[in-house]
């Protein structure tokens, strides 16, 4: 009963990878084709984690401070989810609502990423304790 239990996680552990490696494909792929809009969806979102973090440490480093560094995030942030889904993956943002619809998917979540990251590093590398 064990074994079996096992080869089920481990099977959905390994359907799980060749999953997220399909759409790591499909990311990376230009004018890939989106049969799941979820799926697209999910890429956005975790695109913009991946782009908060680091552009919360790049921040951090050179050191940019108050409301020119949220801006400019914000800029860059919408700047480049603009570009991929518009220009790089040539997706109508019709069909998923419009414009609005994909240039907010996990955008507060991301900001929220960018902060804690900014702040970090900041403090740890150019204030005085």
């Amino acid at each position: 009963m064990k074994a079996a239990t096992k080869m089920v996680k481990t099977g959905e552990k390994s359907q799980n990878g060749s999953l997220i490696k399909a759409s790591l494909n499909k990311a990376l792929r230009a004018e890939a084709e989106w049969d799941d809009k979820d799926e697209f969806l999910d890429v956005i979102y975790w695109m913009r984690q991946i782009l908060g973090l680091i552009l919360g440490i790049v921040w951090g480093l050179i050191p940019l401070k108050g409301i020119i560094g949220l801006v400019l995030f914000l800029a860059v942030n919408v700047g480049i989810v603009y570009f991929y889904y518009n220009s790089f993956q040539k997706i109508d943002d019709e069909e998923y609502g419009g414009p609005s619809e994909i240039l907010k998917e996990g955008l507060m979540t991301s900001f929220s990423t960018f902060v804690v990251a900014w702040i970090l590093l900041y403090s740890a590398l150019h204030t005085d304790l």
